[in-house]
């Protein structure tokens, strides 16, 4: 793909290949086997946290009756994308997906092949920008109806500023105070509940790469606040309302998430 270096490892890349996608090249391999020397538990993470995010997406759109989706930080195509568990769900269903990776974007044309009677839309913009997401987002979207807002493992792109987490707190409230009522908030994000995957992600930070922090699982509860949770709560992923999936048993994991509902 033009204008894209594969002489030098993508965090996205790499995502994708411990989620066991294609699309990613022996550079983004050899990172993530480094990674994984350390923390062999990443593959498992990767896996576990796209079928939360699918049985979040299923819930919203055939349980709570959601047709709008923004999903921040979406990352590479992959397996189940947002938009096609929620047509599956419900044609008519709305989906915006934002980043603001040069990489992600170059695939952006994979994401945009919609249910016709729904839509598929992208907005390029930044996590740490949400004020400008929010107001794009109010020309895709119908603010006067609920929407689900979804920040599945991004926040941890936000650096922990303060025993307040003063940074991800600015950065929800404006999407709290944006979303309609009625709308929910769905989160996740990796924890610091394994030593291994501490040090790995210390290494990884070091590379060069984009960082990524790892909080722990009360920093990851107080995303949802002021939000209605939706049952189980605040958990352990693979613990949210499991179901059977292609890989078997849920297998636990490092990384507590979340739905929480606007009143």
């Amino acid at each position: 793909m033009a204008g894209i270096d594969t002489s030098v490892p993508h965090s996205a890349r790499i995502w994708n290949y411990w989620m066991g996608g294609k699309d990613y090249f022996p550079v983004d391999q050899e990172a993530g086997d480094q990674y994984a020397a350390i923390f062999p538990g990443i593959f498992d993470l990767a896996r576990v946290s796209r079928y939360f995010i699918s049985r979040v997406v299923r819930h919203l759109a055939a349980d709570l009756g959601v047709r709008q989706f923004l999903d921040v930080g979406t990352g590479l195509p992959s397996h189940d994308n947002t938009h096609e568990v929620a047509q599956r769900v419900a044609p008519d269903a709305h989906v915006v997906y934002v980043d603001n990776d040069p990489l992600v974007l170059a695939h952006a044309h994979a994401l945009l092949t919609a249910n016709p009677a729904g839509t598929t839309d992208y907005i390029e913009a930044d996590l740490n920008d949400p004020g400008r997401i929010i107001e794009i987002a109010r020309t895709k979207l119908d603010f006067s109806r609920p929407i689900a807002f979804m920040l599945m493992g991004v926040l941890g792109h936000v650096p922990v500023v303060g025993e307040d987490d003063v940074e991800a707190r600015r950065i929800l409230d404006a999407f709290k105070q944006a979303l309609p009522s009625g709308g929910y908030l769905a989160t996740y994000d990796g924890t610091n509940t394994d030593p291994a995957f501490v040090e790995a992600q210390a290494m990884y930070n070091e590379g060069g790469s984009v960082p990524y922090a790892l909080r722990s699982p009360e920093q990851i509860a107080r995303f949802l606040d002021g939000l209605e949770l939706v049952e189980p709560g605040v958990v352990q992923i693979h613990e949210w309302r499991p179901d059977p999936n292609p890989f078997g048993a849920s297998t636990p994991v490092n990384a507590w998430g979340g739905l929480g509902r606007k009143p």
